[in-house]
């Protein structure tokens, strides 16, 4: 990295960055008290807000959005007549999932071969500290030049669109001229990236119920009809022979026109087995920024664990359809309804509840804040042009904000790369990346500053 104030401040404050990272990561804050308790997520909020207040942050409230969780919203004044810029990210998380896969405590951050491990290390904590990191680095250095408002959501993994609802009842709140979500990530490590697409999504669930009771699979299997089996056929009808998604009446032919997706690559960052075969058809990049993606995210049954031989009388299942920009989120959900109802054998008995849905995202990448980032990856990553690509996640607010917001430039960054990991085990970040992307956006602040004052 080329020497200058703003990178060496940035660097002189990486020790501090690990101990306040480390600080959030110890919070369970999954935003399902199913899974984590609620006092979790409300200590991770707080933590936000003091963070926010300790660095002269104006009006730093916890708000309390339709869906129950906390955002945390604060503003920083910059000199007159500076235009504003919007600083997103969220604190709360993915479950740990499998305990046992972990190498290490999911919530105690661990250093291993030069990386960051923990759950919510890259998404989005990290992307809490990067802020942070960006702020003071121009503290230090002359000032921020730009009035900045932060907002922390507490609810983003659920999609259950809390934030989305307030910002809509509250407009006034997160205008901006400018924002940052820094919840994305670079194509690869050390490659610098915005992500000009989102695809949308819909969560449902599903269930399918057959029989009164469960039934002895010897005395009555054979006739008696099956939950499970009936569950399985209606899955199964969700894809084609290749594996594509193949939904009636959704469109799943599109191309990607952009950076592409090397196949040997994906199957290494993916990490699919040896001689396991890639479904669908395309390349990767229209795969998985291009055509909708449906997957079974859960299933509920007998478990293995203490099976017996009797025939299920229910059985449910959570399916998460992604949608890429151009394909309503609201019409697909129409869709996947009528096909499942369409494709449920033996007049069995069906009903699905939607439990998440966000609209996809294009950016205008002609914006004068996309010329701003730009020369400011250049100085963080030296030698290396800043490169557009998709990303197949949803971020449910970036439609909201486009909406109310319509003359605002919104750019993607963050620093879920590959190797991060996000919502599998042993989630983690480069801290080289959390250095050299809080440098860019120090100085994407400051290019910023400058392109509205021509």
């Amino acid at each position: 990295m080329t020497a200058n104030p703003i990178a060496e401040t940035v660097r002189s404050l990486m020790p501090r960055a690990r101990a306040e990272l480390t600080e959030l990561v110890a919070f369970e804050s999954v935003a399902d008290e199913n899974v984590a308790p609620r006092s979790e997520c409300e200590a991770a909020a707080n933590w936000v807000a003091d963070a926010l207040r300790a660095e002269d942050f104006q009006d730093v409230a916890l708000l309390d959005t339709p869906d129950g969780s906390q955002a945390v919203y604060g503003i920083l004044p910059g000199p007159a007549g500076a235009p504003t810029v919007l600083l997103y990210a969220h604190y709360d998380v993915q479950p740990k999932l499998d305990e046992s896969a972990w190498l290490s405590p999911p919530f105690e951050l661990t250093e291993r071969d030069g990386r960051w491990y923990g759950r919510g290390t890259a998404d989005c904590k990290g992307g809490v500290i990067l802020h942070l990191l960006a702020l003071r680095a121009l503290k230090a250095n002359g000032g921020v030049p730009v009035t900045v408002k932060v907002i922390v959501e507490g609810s983003e993994e659920q999609g259950t669109g809390g934030l989305e609802r307030y910002a809509e009842e509250h407009p006034e709140l997160l205008t901006a001229d400018a924002i940052v979500i820094g919840d994305a990530g670079n194509f690869r490590v050390g490659l610098p990236t915005v992500t000009a697409t989102l695809r949308g999504m819909t969560m449902i669930r599903v269930q399918i119920d057959t029989l009164d009771g469960n039934l002895h699979s010897g005395q009555f299997g054979g006739a008696a009809p099956d939950a499970l089996a009936a569950l399985i056929r209606v899955l199964d009808s969700l894809r084609g022979p290749d594996g594509s998604t193949v939904i009636d009446g959704l469109p799943g032919d599109r191309v990607w026109e952009g950076l592409q997706y090397p196949e040997e690559n994906f199957r290494q960052d993916a990490k699919v087995l040896p001689g396991v075969d890639l479904p669908g058809g395309g390349t990767v990049a229209d795969r998985i920024w291009a055509r909708p993606a449906v997957t079974v995210v859960g299933i509920d049954c007998h478990p293995v664990a203490g099976a017996t031989p009797s025939i299920p009388k229910t059985a449910r299942a959570q399916i998460s359809l992604r949608v890429p920009p151009g394909q309503d989120a609201a019409e697909a959900t129409k869709l996947l309804f009528a096909h499942i109802e369409n494709h449920t054998p033996w007049n069995a008995r069906v009903t699905m509840e939607q439990v998440g849905q966000g609209q996809a995202f294009q950016a205008d990448t002609s914006s004068p804040a996309y010329a701003s980032m730009a020369e400011a990856m250049e100085v963080a990553y030296p030698g290396q042009e800043m490169q557009t690509a998709g990303l197949g996640g949803s971020i449910p607010l970036c439609n909201t904000l486009a909406s109310l917001y319509p003359e605002a430039e919104i750019l993607l960054i963050g620093l879920s790369e590959p190797e991060a990991q996000i919502h599998a085990p042993n989630e983690s970040v480069s801290p080289e990346e959390l250095e050299r992307l809080s440098v860019a956006e120090a100085h994407f602040l400051l290019n910023y500053a400058r392109s509205k004052q021509v």
